[in-house]
């Protein structure tokens, strides 16, 4: 694939895309409620192909593809173990929209800070998310990098792509808030989905098909299709790296503060089961995709490479090629997107919003607005360092944001939690894992990704039992779901 035709795509995708996050804007977005929730009035399909652009990034179709092709088969049931936690949507889906409609809540922290009655539990919450969601904003500019370099043999370095996702993402952050975001996703996951789908079949038929292909795999690397897998995964790394997994549909706050924004319950009810829908076909190619890749490209030095080795082969027409490539970029910039707006949203609201007494909501909104390139660039630097693969930085984000899934559960099913219990389980569990980074990841040969949950659990459990709780203030909390449920689902 030529560099002019790679440049000339990204032009192309760069122009239309802000055409469409121009037409996106529906009057002034003067309010934290209008920038970054769309003034809670996102209809179901627009939700649920933003949120299906927003989590199917570049850990897909780079993340996920580069661990099938390092790990096998094993990559599928890590694949799948997040794909069965969405199902937690179902059930918090509806109670976070239900509370955040009735209390106005902007972000998941400040949701949680108005449970336990504690300003410091959201700038605890608020604070956490920033330290460990920075990196993952780092996975999605490296995806861009490598997929650049990758399509351009290098003429395109590494540098220049993550500096180029950058410059798009704070670029769509400003023009309409949430809303420029999630109708570019929406345009954005349609184009991934059928690229997607055709490409790879196209590639399946040029090694032979599904029988040429796997029975290819089963005479030259038949470990690969046998679980776990290949010497990448032993039980304890396919634990650590799928229980954080399990919950992220509730604790990265880029998704969850999205359940904050459908219009009504039968939006939220369509944004999952579209997402649902979409998420199983593109967890199947993107696995597929490693495979393909391993075939072709046996001796790849990095396997977050396959897929830019695949899209710039002779097995796939330059335009096509340069079609995906787009879909795959466009994806990685939605993704930032969402978590530089979540991210300040967080840090206007919950942390210099607590922090300050008496701010007014248009303050914190210009807060929020001035922090946006200040995160990119710090999300730029931690790119440059090119840190492990992809899927599994990916994860190690992860980990240090299910440590507010035992304060989260207990927000809903347990009026007993104490605002002492979430805070402690919060810091004391952060300093834990980023201990256990800083150590060699190892503890009575567990990891942080197994570990971090169980002892977020255990402190929120134990500190709330020798704490007071509010619990006049909880069943208030706890009533507002259940009524506004009862009175939505009514004849």
């Amino acid at each position: 694939m030529t560099l002019s035709l790679v440049i000339w795509g990204v032009v192309i995708y760069t122009a239309f895309s802000l055409f469409v996050a121009y037409l996106s804007r529906v009057g002034p977005s003067s309010s934290m409620s209008e920038y970054f929730l769309g003034g809670r009035n996102m209809g179901g399909v627009v939700s649920a192909l933003s949120y299906s652009a927003t989590t199917y990034s570049a850990f897909m179709m780079v993340g996920l593809a580069g661990l099938t092709y390092r790990g096998g088969v094993g990559a599928l049931g890590f694949e799948i173990i997040y794909f069965a936690g969405v199902s937690l949507v179902a059930i918090f889906g509806p109670r976070f929209w239900a509370v955040g409609r009735k209390y106005g809540f902007v972000t998941p922290y400040e949701m949680l800070g108005n449970r336990y009655g504690s300003r410091w539990v959201a700038v605890a919450g608020g604070l956490v998310s920033l330290i460990f969601l920075i990196p993952y904003s780092a996975v999605q500019l490296a995806g861009v990098g490598y997929l650049l370099a990758g399509m351009t043999d290098g003429t395109i370095p590494f540098g220049a792509g993550i500096v180029i996702a950058t410059v798009l993402a704070i670029v769509f952050s400003y023009i309409a808030g949430i809303r420029s975001v999630m109708w570019t996703d929406s345009l954005q996951a349609v184009v991934m989905i059928v690229t997607a789908l055709f490409v790879t079949g196209l590639v399946v038929s040029k090694l032979g098909g599904f029988g040429g292909l796997f029975g290819t795999l089963a005479e030259t690397r038949p470990e690969m299709l046998r679980v776990p897998g290949p010497g990448f995964f032993s039980f304890t790394t396919f634990l650590g790296l799928t229980l954080p997994w399990l919950f992220f549909s509730i604790s990265n706050p880029q998704v969850s503060q999205r359940l904050f924004m459908p219009a009504s319950l039968g939006a939220l009810r369509r944004m999952l089961l579209i997402f649902l829908c979409f998420g199983l076909i593109y967890t199947l190619v993107s696995v597929i995709w490693g495979f393909s890749a391993l075939v072709a490209f046996p001796d790849l030095e990095r396997p977050d490479l396959a897929t830019s080795m695949l899209l710039s082969s002779d097995m796939v027409p330059p335009v096509l090629g340069l079609i995906v490539m787009i879909a795959i970029i466009a994806a990685a910039v939605s993704t930032i997107d969402s978590i530089l707006l979540t991210l300040s949203s967080i840090f206007a609201r919950d942390v210099y919003g607590n922090l300050n007494a008496d701010v007014t909501d248009k303050k914190q909104l210009l807060i929020g607005k001035l922090v946006i390139p200040v995160i990119s660039l710090l999300a730029l630097a931690f790119a440059w360092m090119e840190f492990s693969m992809i899927a599994i930085l990916s994860v190690a984000a992860s980990v240090g944001l299910v440590l507010m899934v035992p304060a989260t559960i207990g927000a809903f099913f347990w009026r007993r939690g104490t605002a002492a219990g979430a805070l402690v389980s919060i810091v004391a569990g952060s300093i834990f894992v980023v201990a256990m980074y800083l150590s060699g990841n190892s503890l009575f040969g567990l990891n942080a990704g197994i570990l971090g949950f169980p002892v977020a659990t255990i402190l929120f459990i134990g500190v709330s039992l020798i704490t007071s709780p509010d619990t006049s203030h909880a069943d208030e909390f706890m009533q507002a779901a259940t009524d506004t449920l009862s009175r939505k689902s009514a004849p």
